[in-house]
C-alpha cells in the first residue's frame, strides 16, 4: 500500500510503498476514504510523543470501510463503514470498566503508539470495543473531523467544560479543534469570544456566529481583552493551541469560579506555562484535561450535531490527496494556519479538491 512515511523525527516526509497491515485476532484492517491532517500529527513528526517509533506513517482521523477481521471480531464485517476514535481502548482495564476509554491503561493510538491512516490501509485494535458505525448520509471526509478535533472539542465542552446556554466561553485558538469548540458552544446557546492570530480564521467564527473576536497577533494582553469583552471574564476557557502563551492566557481569561480546559497538546520541550495559583485559590478555577472522546458518546455527540443542525461540511478547509498530505503537514510548522477550516486528505479522488 501506499502511506506517508518519515524515517527520523523532523526529518523529510515522503509517500512510499509499505507492507499492507494485517488484522489482529480482535482488530480489523480499514481502508481509509479520508484521514484529517491535524496538529499532532505534527507533533509526532517532530518528535514530541515518546510512544513514536521510526518508521513510522502518522495519521489518526480517520474514516474508511473495514476490508478484513480478526478471528474474534463480532460486531463488523467487511464493507461497514466506520471510523473511529483516535484513543483505541483495551475494553478491560479499570479505566474502561468506568466507561473512561479516553485514559485507557493500555490504549492504542493509531498514528502513535502504531502506524496511522496517512496511508491507503489502516489496521485497528479491539474493534468491538472502539469502531464506530457511520451514517449512510455522512460522507467521509466529514466524518474524518470527528475522531479527534471535533470529538475532543464535544467532550472538552460539555464534559469536562460543564457548559450551560447564555455563558461566556473564550476559544483560544481557532484551529480544528476550536473552530469546533465555536459551532458547539454557539449550538448550545453559549456566547463565544474567539481569540487568534490569523484574520481568516477571525472572520470564519465571526460567520458562524462568535459573539466577538480577539486578534491575538494585534493585542498586548489577550485575557485583558476577553475579561473586558465578557464583562468579568468567561465562564468557560479552553486552550486549543498548546503554547505555554495560551495557556496561561486561557487562564487569565476566567472569572471567579470560572473552567479552564486544556486541549492543545503541550509537550515539554515547548515551556511551562505560568499558571498563577495564588488566583486559582482565590478565584475557585477549576482546570482540567480533556484526552479525546469515548466511541459509547458518538451516539450522543452525532444527535446533537443533527438537532442543532450543524453543518459539519462547513469545518472543512480543503480537500487534499495523500501526495500533498507530506506539505500539509510540514507546514504546521508555522502556528498562524494559512487557511481557514481542516485539511482533510480524500483518499478516494486524483487531484486537489
Amino acid at each position: 500500500m501506499r502511506a506517508v512515511v518519515f524515517e527520523e523525527f523532523g526529518g523529510p516526509l515522503r509517500v512510499d510503498e509499505v507492507p499492507d497491515p494485517r488484522p489482529t485476532p480482535e482488530g480489523v484492517v480499514v481502508r481509509v476514504e479520508a484521514t484529517g491532517v491535524c496538529r499532532s500529527d505534527w507533533h509526532a513528526w517532530r518528535g514530541h510523543d515518546a510512544d513514536v517509533a521510526v518508521p513510522h506513517v502518522p495519521g489518526h482521523e480517520l474514516a474508511g470501510r473495514v476490508v478484513a477481521t480478526g478471528d474474534r471480531v463480532r460486531r463488523w464485517s467487511p464493507g461497514d463503514r466506520v471510523t473511529v476514535p483516535f484513543i483505541c481502548a483495551c475494553g478491560t482495564c479499570p479505566q474502561c470498566a468506568r466507561g473512561d476509554q479516553q485514559v485507557c491503561d493500555r490504549q492504542f493510538q493509531p498514528g502513535f503508539s502504531g502506524w496511522g491512516s496517512f496511508a491507503e490501509l489502516v489496521a485497528l485494535d479491539h474493534a468491538d470495543v472502539n469502531l464506530v458505525r457511520l451514517p449512510d448520509e455522512l460522507p467521509a471526509v466529514t466524518a474524518a473531523a470527528l475522531g479527534c478535533r471535533f470529538g475532543t472539542a464535544y467532550r472538552a465542552v460539555f464534559r469536562q467544560g460543564e457548559l450551560s446556554a447564555g455563558q461566556w466561553v473564550a476559544v483560544h485558538g481557532c484551529g480544528g479543534a476550536g473552530m469546533s469548540a465555536v459551532l458547539l458552544a454557539l449550538a448550545a446557546g453559549a456566547r463565544v469570544v474567539a481569540v487568534d492570530a490569523a484574520e481568516q480564521v477571525l472572520d470564519m467564527a465571526a460567520r458562524l456566529g462568535a459573539h466577538a473576536t480577539v486578534d491575538a497577533a494585534r493585542s498586548a494582553d489577550t485575557a485583558a481583552e476577553v475579561r473586558d469583552v465578557t464583562g468579568g471574564g468567561a465562564h468557560l476557557s479552553l486552550d486549543c493551541v498548546g503554547l505555554p502563551a495560551t495557556c496561561a492566557a486561557s487562564v487569565a481569561s476566567l472569572r471567579k469560579r470560572g473552567r479552564h480546559v486544556q486541549v492543545g497538546l503541550m509537550p515539554p520541550e515547548q515551556g511551562t506555562p505560568p499558571i498563577p495559583m495564588h488566583r486559582v485559590i482565590a478565584d475557585e478555577l477549576v482546570l482540567l484535561g480533556s484526552h479525546g472522546i469515548q466511541a459509547h458518546e458518538y451516539p450522543a455527540m452525532l444527535d446533537f450535531v443533527e438537532r442543532a443542525g450543524i453543518d459539519l461540511a462547513g469545518l472543512i478547509g480543503r480537500r487534499i490527496t495523500l501526495d500533498e498530505a507530506p506539505h500539509a503537514l510540514a507546514a504546521m510548522d508555522d502556528p498562524v494556519p494559512g487557511a481557514a477550516g481542516v485539511a482533510v486528505v480524500d483518499l478516494t479522488r486524483e487531484g486537489p479538491r
